[in-house]
């Protein structure tokens, strides 16, 4: 896969633009910055915590075993200590530090339930507070780790602080209280992207968990709610795209509601909407074996933790069809399910995980997973995550070999935008039809049109007995204009599971599911090659799959029309 090229010279303006508009907020926090910073300092600090959040994640014992004997795992990276601190060694990655100092962790040790395992965790905070306790310019203080690690702290505390010396209990609120004037500080200053919500996520629990902490509550709600509304489109999808996104958040509003409950305050409105609307849009990223469709940066799918938070909801809330905010379509008949996106990219702070993968879709049938995006890699192999955002990754048309976004270089002045997506397609136009034999969504995007006048316009079909999908795919030229001359390529990455053959003299291909049942897929006659692929989203590390490749030329064959048809076995 081509791996997404760095802006042209003539994206220098746009980089400017955005560099001015940073540039402007930044001075407007700094402006504020000590005046805030006064009241932070002048505030009494706490010197006990008085409730502990629950921790609704599930914990496993024989990862506390693992710990006990000095093996830490993280991000794919195995650590034996040796008999050595972990928090005296030096990180094998940067995505094991952060797991390391964030703490979460703590709840393996908690689950074993026995006294040497809660003495354990113990002593590791312990270790941690007297080798890393105080603020530096290290991973261990980054804002999103610091707050990971009070969220940790706080809902592990009734095991950490049991049986404590009142020096260690001192020192243990000590570092939460220097946590939370670093995430005050930088939330005055500006965070960028999800780390904004996180931050106040953390800064909200520590007031509510903290004997007189009444007194800072109130500025932590207020900026819980203020990132609540930007992150949390009005149909519960998150700004960022990324259905793991509302998986995390989740896991972290759900504790935090409870908290509120328990010192007898009302949460936030914010707090409680943002809850019920993100439950529906979870379960529209929902294919039937449990995994989450994978669009922008969605990897592996832990089914355990979608299933605990479904479990804290409403149990009659039904999926999320149709999702103009975040920009997806979920359709279903019979057993079939295809969910497309057909939104344009997050902004450019929140857009670093994001993928140039507008009008790409997936397609399950029950359990079995059929058409898939090729997913984003596990935090241990950054090496890929490049290939991963590229349009090619997706299940939808790329023009030339080209993205249909165009995402920040690492040189230059790119370099200060590194990762983001700096264009893309605009809000794409999107209809959506409930007929009495099928349900219809058509949409089209416009990030082809700067650099080759062509704009993408995918329809799809799926038969309410769940027997076919049907899409058409066209190019279309500006105005009544016939289209360029540009190649292009439409693409079909197949879930590893699924065993593709040749039909017709490659004229279409049979797709054997795990489970036997048969898929045909037809282009109208065109020529079909079954194509070596990526799946970078398996629980193993990546996996070789197939891709169904359609290739053309605008000029010649602006139009496709496809179809996948179901057989299934007597």
């Amino acid at each position: 896969m081509t791996q997404p090229s760095a802006p042209p010279r003539a994206e220098n303006l746009l980089l400017l633009r955005l560099l001015a508009g940073r540039g402007a907020r930044k001075a407007r926090a700094a402006f504020a910055a000590p005046f805030q910073a006064l009241a932070r300092w002048t505030a009494p600090a706490p010197e006990r915590l008085l409730i502990a959040p629950q921790d609704i994640g599930t914990g496993d014992p024989t990862i506390a075993a693992d710990i006990y004997a000095g093996f830490f795992t993280f991000a794919g990276k195995i650590v034996d200590c040796r008999g050595v601190s972990p928090f005296a060694l030096r990180p094998p990655s940067a995505h094991w530090a952060r797991a390391l100092y964030g703490f979460s962790w703590l709840r393996h040790l908690r689950a074993a339930e026995t006294a040497l395992a809660r003495a354990n965790a113990r002593a590791l905070v312990l270790e941690f507070i007297a080798l890393r306790g105080r603020p530096s310019g290290s991973v261990a203080w980054a804002p999103d780790v610091v707050a990971r690690r009070t969220l940790s702290w706080l809902s592990q505390s009734p095991m950490l602080l049991e049986t404590v010396e009142y020096e260690d209990y001192r020192r243990f609120v000590g570092v939460l209280v220097e946590g939370r004037r670093l995430l005050q500080r930088c939330l005055a200053e500006g965070l960028s992207g999800e780390t904004q919500l996180t931050a106040a996520v953390a800064l909200t629990a520590f007031a509510l968990c903290a004997q007189g902490g009444a007194s800072q509550l109130a500025e932590a709600c207020a900026a819980l709610s203020r990132q609540l509304r930007l992150q949390i489109l009005p149909d519960g999808g998150p700004i960022t795209r990324n259905p793991q996104t509302l998986v995390d958040l989740l896991f972290d509003l759900l504790p935090l509601r409870q908290a509120f409950a328990a010192r007898g305050l009302p949460p936030p409105p914010e707090l409680l909407n943002a809850i019920d609307r993100m439950n529906p849009a979870l379960r529209m990223f929902r294919h039937g074996d449990g995994s989450l469709a994978l669009f922008n940066g969605m990897g592996v799918t832990a089914p355990h933790r979608v299933a605990t938070l479904l479990g804290y909801q409403d149990a009659h809330s039904g999926p999320l069809v149709n999702a103009p905010h975040a920009g997806y379509q979920r359709l279903t008949g019979g057993e079939a399910l295809a969910i497309m996106d057909v939104g344009a990219p997050p902004p450019p702070l929140f857009s670093r995980g994001a993928h140039a993968g507008c009008l790409s879709f997936e397609f399950s049938l029950g359990r079995e997973r059929v058409v898939v995006n090729c997913g984003a890699p596990s935090g241990n192999r950054a090496d890929l995550r490049a290939s991963a955002r590229i349009t090619a990754a997706h299940s939808t048309v790329t023009i030339d070999d080209a993205s249909s976004c165009l995402f920040a270089g690492n040189q230059g002045l790119e370099g200060y935008f590194a990762g983001e997506i700096l264009a893309g397609p605009s809000a794409p136009a999107c209809n959506r039809e409930e007929r009495p034999e099928e349900i219809v969504v058509t949409a089209s995007h416009d990030g082809y049109v700067r650099r080759y006048g062509l704009r993408h316009e995918r329809r799809l079909g799926l038969s309410r007995q769940g027997l076919w999908l049907r899409g058409r795919d066209r190019l279309l030229g500006p105005s009544d204009a016939a289209p360029g001359d540009f190649a292009y390529a439409l693409r079909f990455h197949l879930h590893p599971k699924i065993t593709a053959s040749a039909l017709d003299q490659g004229r279409g291909a049979r797709l054997l599911c795990a489970d036997g049942a048969i898929v045909t897929f037809e282009a109208g006659g065109l020529p079909v090659s079954i194509e070596e692929s990526i799946f970078f989203a398996g629980p193993e590390g990546p996996r070789p799959c197939a891709q169904l490749t359609i290739q053309g030329n605008a000029a010649d064959i602006p139009e496709i029309v496809w179809s996948f048809s179901l057989q299934r076995p007597d």
